[in-house]
């Protein structure tokens, strides 16, 4: 993935105003990210942490969502606390709350939202490419290479974005 800007990001957004988009806290260490090695650039919003945004490249530009994440009072993360769940782009496994369902607005309307389960931290490249390593249970043993898994992972997040 290319290296990106605020303004890169901020016009990427697909399901908020722009007002919203100027606000969006935005990560400090943009320039240290590790971006030949990204398939997205995803993070958890430090300000409220049942907010996360996702910006990848798509086609021939740039598309990016808001998130919003379920709270760990929830039901179902209440049901999930000790098991083992698995990430819908990436397919690593993380025990306990490691992966978390995220729900996006659909383009034009907040009442209607498109969830996807995916790890909790957004750092899903990285796994796949095995620069950094889930809690034990971790990933599946595969023959697919480490461009194929990737490859993957970009596929699986353009078939939710293309729901959003």
């Amino acid at each position: 993935m290319k290296a990106l800007t605020a303004d890169d990001i901020r016009k990427s957004l697909v399901n908020c105003s722009k007002g919203e988009a100027s606000r969006l806290a935005l990560p400090r260490d943009l320039a240290e990210r590790p971006w030949d090695d990204l398939d997205f650039l995803g993070w958890r919003d430090p300000s409220g942490a049942d907010r996360g945004t996702i910006v990848t490249e798509l086609g021939d530009g740039l598309v990016g969502v808001v998130l919003r994440c379920a709270t760990a009072t929830s039901y179902n993360s209440l049901r999930l606390a000790g098991r083992a769940s698995m990430c819908s782009l990436c397919l690593t496994t993380h025990p306990g709350q490691g992966v978390t369902l995220m729900a996006a607005p659909r383009r034009g309307s907040r009442e209607n939202t498109v969830g996807i389960r995916i790890c909790a931290d957004l750092a899903c490249s990285l796994y796949v490419r095995g620069l950094k390593e889930p809690p034990s249970g971790g990933r599946m043993s595969e023959t697919l290479t480490v461009r194929e898994k990737a490859a993957r992972v970009r596929e699986n997040l353009a078939a939710f974005l293309s729901k959003v």
